[in-house]
C-alpha cells in the first residue's frame, strides 16, 4: 500500500458535508483511500520507544532496582540524570500526541480505514508492554492487593503495607495507598491473585504480566467497537481513533496500566451482546465489569430497557421480565465470582477509599475548595465542611441525572446506550474524587456514536491534558499551577492541530481537508467499508 502523508490545504470541502466527494470509491467499488500511514505509525512508535527507554529513570521505578541498581546506568534514576530522562520522556509523549493528531487528520479526511488505525494504536502500545508503569504507580497496589489474599490477609481490611515480609511489593506502593484496603471488586482480586501466584514477589515481571492480563479488556474493546458502531451510527475508524489510539488508552490505560481498561472492555462487550439480543451473556459481562470497578453498575439498569425492547409483550410485562431476569443473572454471576476470588462483601465498605482523594478535577470538590478559599480570605476555617457539603450536592445531582436519563431511556435501543454513556460520564465527574482515567468509563461507548468534526478538537485537548495532570512518576500535578498552565497551552495547541496544519500560523498553512464523521451513507449511496477485516 502507498504511504499516506498529511494533506495539502483544500478550501473547497465543507466540514460536516455528507456528500459523494467524501466517500469516493474506485471503479472496482473499493474505497479510494485505504492507505497505511507509515510515517505517522513510525512517529508514534518512536515516541513510545523513547518513553520506554527513559521510563527506567523517570517513571514509576522500583525503590530498589535489581537491574540498574548501583550499576553504571544508575545515574538515570537520580539528580540531573532523572531530569534528563523526564525531559526525554515528555518528548516521547509529545511525539505520540503528534502522531495521534496526524492519524486523526487521516481518519477525518477518509484516507485510512479501521485496520490502519488499529495497526497504529497497537504499534504505539507495543514498546510500553515491557515498560515500567508510566504516569502512575497504581499497578504496584494491584500486585499488593493480589498478594494479600494469597497470604490469608483480607484485602478489604488491610492495605499492601501489611505485607511486611515482602518489601519487594509493599515498598513500591505509593505512600497514599500503603494502608488503604482495595476498592476493587472480586473479579479484579481474582485476576490479581492469578498474576501474583505466577510472578510471586518479582515486581518487574509482575508489572508486565499485570499489564498483559488487563489488556484482555483492550481486546474486548477492539472486538466490540465494530458492532457498537453499527448499532449507534458512528464510523469505525473514528471510534478506534478515539477509544483505542488515544493517549488516554495508549499511555494511561495500557502504559499505566490501570484496571479501568479491563472494566471498559467488559462493559463494551456486554453492551454489544445485549444489543445483539445475547442478553444473558451481556448481563454476565457487565456484571463482571462491575466486579472490577463498582461504577460499571450504573450501566445495568439501562441495558434492562434494551432487553425489554426486544420482548414482544406489553411495556410493563417486558420490563418486569427483563428486570427480574437481569437481577437473577447479576446475583448468580456476582456470587460465583466472589466465591471464586475467595473474598467477601467487605469490598462495599472499602469503596470509601477513593473519597480520601481531594483534588479539583472533581467538580463538586473543586467548588468546595473554591468556596473555602473565598471564606478563608476572612475566616480561618477548615475546608472539610465545604467539601463535604458540595460533594453531597454533587451526589444529589448525580442521582437526579441518573433517574432522569434512565426513565428517558425506556424506549431502549441505541438511545438507551447513549444515555448510559452520559450517566457513566456523570458518575466520573460528580464522584467525590475524579482521576483522569475515570473519564474513559463512558467515553469508550460514546466513541461509537456519530461525531461532528467541530467537537473533536475539544476531545483532543482534554485527552492530552488528562495525561499531563500526573507526572511520569505518578505524582499529582494538579496543584503545580505553572505546570498546569503549560499543560493547558500544550493541550490547546494539540486541539488546534487536528483541523489546522499550522496552528501557530508560522508558515501560512490553512485548514486541511476533512469530512464529516457522522453516520455512514446507506449502502445504496456508498459501499460498505471501514470494518476490521475488510
Amino acid at each position: 500500500m502507498a504511504t499516506t502523508t498529511d494533506p495539502a490545504p483544500n478550501l473547497d470541502k465543507t466540514l460536516g458535508a455528507d456528500s459523494a466527494e467524501n466517500d469516493q470509491t474506485t471503479e472496482s467499488g473499493k474505497p479510494a483511500t485505504t492507505g497505511m500511514p507509515v510515517r505517522t505509525i513510525v512517529l508514534g512508535t518512536v515516541g513510545t520507544l523513547l518513553m520506554l527507554l527513559t521510563a527506567v529513570g523517570a517513571a514509576g521505578i522500583l525503590v530498589r532496582d535489581p537491574i540498574l541498581g548501583n550499576g553504571p546506568l544508575s545515574w538515570i534514576r537520580y539528580g540531573h540524570g532523572k531530569m534528563l530522562a523526564t525531559a526525554i520522556l515528555y518528548i516521547g509523549f509529545a511525539l505520540v500526541v503528534w502522531a495521534w493528531v496526524r492519524l486523526g487528520r487521516h481518519v477525518l479526511a477518509g484516507r485510512v480505514n479501521a485496520r490502519a488505525v488499529l495497526t497504529a494504536a497497537l504499534c504505539w502500545m507495543a514498546p510500553l508492554a515491557i515498560s515500567p508503569p508510566v504516569f502512575t504507580r497504581d499497578v504496584f497496589s494491584y500486585l499488593g492487593q493480589g498478594m494479600l489474599p494469597l497470604q490469608d490477609i483480607d484485602p478489604y481490611v488491610f492495605g499492601p503495607a501489611k505485607l511486611e515480609n515482602m518489601p519487594e511489593i509493599s515498598q513500591n506502593v505509593h505512600t497514599f495507598w500503603q494502608t488503604t484496603p482495595a476498592p476493587y471488586g472480586p473479579m479484579f482480586i481474582l485476576l490479581a491473585k492469578g498474576v501474583v501466584s505466577i510472578t510471586g514477589s518479582h515486581a518487574i515481571f509482575g508489572v508486565i504480566l499485570m499489564r498483559l492480563a488487563l489488556a484482555i479488556g483492550l481486546g474486548l474493546l477492539i472486538w466490540a467497537l465494530p458492532g457498537l458502531v453499527k448499532h449507534l451510527g458512528g464510523k469505525l475508524p473514528v471510534a478506534l481513533w478515539l477509544a483505542v489510539a488515544s493517549p488516554m488508552t495508549v499511555v494511561h490505560l495500557f502504559g499505566g496500566p490501570h484496571n479501568d481498561i479491563l472494566m471498559v472492555g467488559l462493559l463494551a462487550a456486554g453492551t454489544l451482546c445485549v444489543l445483539n439480543r445475547k442478553h444473558v451473556l451481556g448481563i454476565v459481562l457487565v456484571t463482571l465489569a462491575m466486579a472490577v470497578k463498582a461504577s460499571a453498575a450504573v450501566a445495568l439498569p439501562f441495558l434492562v430497557w434494551v432487553w425489554a425492547k426486544h420482548l414482544s409483550s406489553t411495556f410493563w410485562r417486558n420490563f418486569v421480565r427483563a428486570a427480574s431476569l437481569s437481577i437473577g443473572i447479576f446475583a448468580a454471576t456476582f456470587t460465583a465470582v466472589t466465591l471464586a476470588a475467595g473474598v467477601n462483601l467487605g469490598w462495599l465498605p472499602a469503596l470509601r477509599a477513593p473519597a480520601m482523594i481531594v483534588n479539583w478535577m472533581s467538580p463538586p470538590t473543586a467548588v468546595g475548595e473554591f468556596v473555602h478559599w473565598l471564606v478563608a480570605l476572612v475566616f480561618n476555617v477548615s475546608k472539610d465542611p465545604f467539601i463535604w457539603a458540595t460533594r453531597g450536592l454533587g451526589a444529589i445531582l448525580l442521582v437526579w441525572i441518573f433517574v432522569k436519563q434512565w426513565w428517558a431511556a425506556r424506549e431502549g435501543g441505541a438511545d438507551a446506550v447513549r444515555r448510559m454513556a452520559l450517566v457513566l460520564l456523570a458518575v466520573a465527574l460528580l464522584s467525590p474524587a475524579t482521576l483522569p482515567w475515570y473519564l474513559t468509563w463512558g467515553f469508550v461507548i460514546a466513541a461509537a456514536l456519530p461525531w461532528s468534526v467541530n467537537r473533536l478538537p475539544l476531545f483532543v485537548g482534554v485527552a492530552v491534558f488528562l495525561v499531563l495532570t500526573y507526572s511520569p512518576a505518578g505524582e499529582d500535578q494538579l496543584y503545580n499551577y505553572p505546570f498546569m498552565a503549560a499543560a493547558i497551552l500544550v493541550s490547546i495547541l494539540a486541539a488546534k492541530s487536528l483541523t489546522i496544519i499550522d496552528p501557530l500560523n508560522m508558515f501560512g498553512h490553512k485548514k486541511p481537508a476533512l469530512v464529516d464523521v457522522g453516520p455512514a451513507p446507506a449502502p445504496a449511496q456508498a459501499p460498505k467499508r471501514d470494518l476490521v477485516g475488510d
